[in-house]
């Protein structure tokens, strides 16, 4: 399949009208309180649905609009969380993305806060510890964040372009970062398949504003980024 990322302004904008119909014809079908199970999985595909608009309207430049999805988003991904199976770390994960995306520093605290409270730190599985090193990141606890990242990094079932990232951020390396983010935007480049088939690379964007906060973004271009 030819890269996504060479999309026009036309088709990003056809990407958002296709994500919010999916919203709104799966908020219309949202299962009631009493079915928590069937609840929790359409509100996580709300969640995707309002993340896919949100992306897509990064690209084309309208940020409020994109930050009004993201946070939708967030929304759902928390409330999703309450009836999820034990160990569904994706939520509060894209919970906080989403907020990081919207540029939301006090939200992605907050949500950061919840994800630590449900035990992200003490998860046993390389997802929940990505979210431990996610949420300290988010907070400034970079020498906890440090052995969360670490401990993901060397594992076959994560990806190590992203532990890595995560681990130069926490030390403050920024020749090691800046190696670590570029490997994560060609693993995207090197894709098939995204999240709600919308052609960002979300967790790049993720780890450079992670990292201008720290003040050590790195200079970054693809088609899989905003310009």
């Amino acid at each position: 399949m030819p890269n996504q990322g060479t999309s026009t302004g036309e088709d990003w904008l056809a990407h958002v009208d296709r994500e919010e119909a999916r919203y709104r014809d799966g908020e219309s079908r949202l299962p009631e309180a009493a079915d928590a199970d069937a609840r929790q999985r359409q509100l996580t595909r709300l969640g995707n649905a309002s993340v896919g608009a949100g992306l897509a309207l990064l690209m084309t430049g309208r940020r409020d609009e994109a930050a009004a999805s993201l946070t939708r988003a967030a929304e759902r991904y928390r409330e999703s969380f309450a009836g999820a199976p034990p160990g569904s770390w994706g939520r509060p994960i894209g919970a906080i993305k989403a907020r990081l995306l919207a540029g939301d520093w006090d939200g992605a605290a907050a949500d950061a806060r919840w994800a630590l409270e449900a035990g992200a730190a003490e998860a046993d599985s390389p997802i929940g510890r990505y979210a431990a090193a996610l949420a300290l990141l988010v907070l400034g606890d970079d020498a906890h964040a440090r052995i969360h990242a670490n401990a993901v990094r060397t594992r076959d079932d994560f990806p190590a372009e992203v532990g890595d990232a995560l681990a130069f951020l926490a030390a403050h390396d920024v020749d090691g970062y800046t190696l670590a983010v570029e490997a994560v935007l060609q693993s995207f480049e090197q894709r098939d398949e995204y999240l709600e088939d919308i052609p960002v690379a979300d967790t790049a964007l993720v780890l450079q504003a992670l990292a201008a906060r720290r003040g050590f973004a790195a200079e970054l271009s693809s088609p899989l980024l905003p310009a």
